[in-house]
């Protein structure tokens, strides 16, 4: 198999045909599929309780005119709101100094499916980076990954931001504000900011899952993503780098984050 399909395909590394569920008539899988809509159900009605709950959770004040720093220089945290009431942060991992595909995949992945920020304006939410980098070669990385959200340096304020959470470590911050102060209402790390990713909500649907060896699944399901195998060895990088560069690069992009793209 050539390199360019096993970069824009799916690779398969040489395995054999996956395998595939049981073969049924239209109304054993209607009855099957009934049973598994009677906990999807429960599980929205839990996911509804618990956003009710999280709109009921205290705040805590965070300095509005802690620094940040965009790209006509230094701001506040108060103006990354861009005047709306509510604002979305979303912390980047960054290795000051490494070169495009050696930065984090994971934010990476999570950030590539955010491009239209409509609909939370239209609740007063504004959306934005804050990259735990440097300002220059992370917006850099920006502009070579084509994305148009706000982003902003936070390096030199991390200790205030992420005070009582893991500095070096991707987080979901929500803030309000009530005039010129500026309230932290609501954090999560980890998986909780797969809430920013369609593409795993997707391929949770299909028969194949994810194809990462934490899944459960049945026996001969394909697992090779994240498994050390082949090329891939990771969730979301592929033939060393993280997945969305590819198009990228294909498409003449500059990566070179140590000058002007």
């Amino acid at each position: 198999m050539s390199e360019e399909p096993l970069r824009l395909g799916w690779p398969t590394f040489g395995h054999e045909t996956p395998a595939l569920p049981e073969v049924v008539d239209r109304s054993t899988f209607q009855a099957e599929l009934n049973e598994l809509r009677a906990r999807e159900k429960a599980h929205t009605r839990e996911a509804v309780a618990i956003a009710a709950a999280r709109r009921r959770l205290p705040m805590v004040e965070v300095a509005a005119d802690t620094e940040l720093i965009g790209p006509d220089g230094p701001v506040t945290l108060l103006d990354a709101f861009e005047g709306r009431p509510q604002l979305v942060t979303y912390y980047f991992m960054w290795y000051p100094g490494k070169p495009a595909d050696q930065q984090c995949e994971g934010c990476t992945w999570n950030n590539t499916q955010i491009s239209e920020l409509s609909y939370l304006h239209s609740r007063g939410i504004t959306y934005a980076v804050l990259c735990q980098g440097p300002f220059d070669e992370s917006y850099r990385y920006r502009e070579f990954m084509g994305w148009q959200m706000p982003w902003y340096s936070a390096q030199g304020s991390l200790d205030t931001l992420l005070a009582g959470k893991q500095i070096g470590l991707m987080h979901i911050v929500c803030y309000v504000r009530d005039g010129d102060r500026v309230f932290e209402t609501y954090w999560t790390s980890r998986r909780g900011v797969e809430v920013l990713d369609y593409s795993y909500g997707l391929m949770d649907l299909t028969v194949w899952g994810r194809q990462e060896p934490q899944e459960e699944s049945p026996p001969g399901w394909p697992q090779q993503w994240g498994a050390g195998v082949g090329v891939s060895g990771h969730v979301t990088r592929f033939d060393g780098r993280p997945i969305a560069q590819w198009s990228r690069v294909e498409a003449g992009r500059s990566d070179d984050l140590t000058a002007d793209p």
